[in-house]
């Protein structure tokens, strides 16, 4: 099992040769985001996927069933404790803060495991406030799976891309007010695994839902 600074190190080098678009709205897509037993290992985690039923097209319409890397799940599972300390270390941070222009430190880490089914999809959000950087870690095998990536809006919140999602792909963007996206209702034959990592403020209310409470970020050097 990769441990956090094998994590780091295979992150930073998908950061680097990442491609960045500038429209709608400034964005990474990474390839190879973590090391391949490591986003193996998240897949086969003991995760049953919830049955939620309508979504309203919101995430918190049923928080009761998110799953985060957070809690007994950071200490009862390896991969989960060192991928969390791999997007905590001080290295991460700083060329998360040098690629994307971002203020991460002072912040708390967030990961969400999303397992989104038949059904599932998202109104256009901005993200903007409490999350100060936002990337998703595309972990599906299904067929079809490349197609299930997050969509992308215009000012006018008219769809004008959708990041590939192929397995193990990514897409960064920082919130502001113009970073719109969501995901429209398609097929979903299986299981749209990902992973959601977001950098919040230190007022974030779900303390539970933080990998490491106590531990704001920090940026090397």
């Amino acid at each position: 099992m990769p441990q956090p600074s094998a994590i780091r190190r295979h992150f930073l080098g998908s950061l680097q040769a990442a491609t960045a678009p500038k429209e709608p709205y400034p964005h990474w897509l990474l390839d190879g985001v973590l090391p391949l037993e490591t986003a193996a290992a998240v897949v086969d985690l003991p995760l049953t996927p919830a049955q939620i039923g309508e979504t309203f097209g919101k995430r918190d319409s049923h928080n009761e069933s998110r799953a985060f890397f957070a809690g007994a799940l950071l200490n009862e599972q390896p991969v989960c404790r060192n991928l969390a300390a791999g997007f905590q270390d001080p290295e991460t941070v700083a060329a998360l803060e040098q690629a994307t222009g971002a203020g991460l430190a002072g912040n708390y880490l967030r990961i969400e495991y999303c397992q989104d089914t038949r059904g599932f999809w998202l109104e256009p959000h901005t993200d903007i406030g409490a999350k100060k950087f936002t990337m998703l870690i595309y972990l599906s095998t299904a067929p079809g799976a490349a197609g299930w990536g997050t969509d992308l809006y215009d000012k006018d919140k008219r769809r004008v891309g959708r990041a590939p999602a192929a397995f193990n792909q990514g897409l960064i963007f920082i919130p502001g007010d113009n970073t719109w996206h969501g995901f429209e209702p398609r097929p979903i034959d299986g299981v749209r695994r990902s992973l959601i990592v977001n950098y919040v403020i230190p007022d974030w209310r779900a303390r539970h839902e933080l990998a490491f409470p106590d531990q704001p970020v920090r940026a090397a050097g």
